[in-house]
């Protein structure tokens, strides 16, 4: 709704403009192609905030592959796991909120509007 108001509104703008210039006012050229260029940004910025690519903005160090996963014992696949970014420097809290924020990138999960 609010995208078709914007659109609306911009393309109003323009038509706006295009009279103006129509009638000799010069710097009424230059809006008269800007507007439409805003209303052209508002339905591409709309059309990629619904399609989330299912992958794109997911992190490679984090996913694992299938020989990681059944090789090794426990603390193999542990140590295999973490990434390269989580330093174990001691910091309960830091390693806490590292953990979460590793389960939600390689949860794989789409966003939902």
């Amino acid at each position: 709704m609010l995208l078709l108001v914007l659109v609306s509104a911009f393309l109003a703008l323009a038509y706006w403009q295009l009279e103006r210039a129509l009638h000799g006012n010069t710097l009424s050229w230059a809006y008269t192609f800007e507007w439409p260029f805003f209303a052209g940004y508002a339905v591409y910025m709309w059309w990629d905030l619904i399609h989330d690519p299912p992958s794109a903005r997911r992190n490679p160090e984090l996913s694992t592959s299938a020989d990681e996963a059944t090789s090794g014992d426990q603390e193999d696949k542990a140590t295999a796991n973490t990434p390269k970014w989580q330093a174990d420097d001691g910091d309960e809290e830091l390693a806490a909120y590292n953990k979460y924020l590793a389960d939600l990138a390689s949860s794989g999960k789409r966003k939902h509007w």
